[in-house]
């Protein structure tokens, strides 16, 4: 089923000639609707785009596609409440992250993409804020996976998780130094 998402990305861009970067940047807008992994549509930039142009593309289009989140998530605060509730599941109350620890979690395929978008707009006070650090945490994201697509595919499995490993030390090593907690969340009442 991904594959034929792919395929017909791939034909939709390739058969609108001029206009092709602009339905590659539409369709990694709205890609969460086509249910398409951002790292796939960012390998298939850098193949039909080239690394650089790719690269160029899939940050703009990434972009675009978390402040749509970001628009839409603040426009419904029973989604925004859902959301919370998987970040706490899946996070805690007071793992605070930062931008380069996002970035690094945005490099993993598993990773949900619009959950660590979440932790951005938690960590910034307004939409301009929001935008500055979610494009900051695209970056390495849309270069990784259009200029390299072809040595990630090729990946064994040793050297897959190898690049995990080194992956998750550097997360580690990015790690905030210090956490505010707050005075509600540190003495919770219990439910009665």
């Amino acid at each position: 089923m991904v594959h034929e998402a792919i395929e017909s990305v791939m034909q939709a861009v390739q058969w609108s000639g001029v206009f092709a970067p602009a339905v590659f940047i539409l369709i990694q807008a709205f890609r969460q609707f086509f249910f398409i992994p951002v790292g796939i549509l960012c390998l298939s930039g850098g193949v039909i785009f080239g690394a650089a142009e790719g690269t160029l593309y899939s940050i703009i289009g990434i972009s675009l596609s978390s402040l749509l989140f970001y628009m839409t998530i603040t426009c419904l605060p029973a989604w925004m409440k859902k959301v919370r509730d998987v970040r706490r599941k899946w996070v805690g109350k007071q793992v605070p992250f930062s931008v380069s620890q996002i970035a690094i979690l945005k490099l993993i395929p598993f990773v949900h993409f619009h959950l660590l978008s979440l932790c951005l707009l938690e960590m910034t006070g307004n939409m301009k804020e929001y935008a500055k650090v979610s494009v900051l945490s695209n970056i390495p994201l849309a270069v990784l996976y259009s200029s390299m697509g072809t040595v990630i595919a090729s990946l064994s499995i040793l050297s897959g998780a190898a690049a995990l490993v080194c992956l998750s030390v550097l997360f580690y090593l990015l790690r905030k130094r210090q956490w505010v907690i707050k005075w509600e969340d540190f003495f919770e009442k219990e439910a009665a």
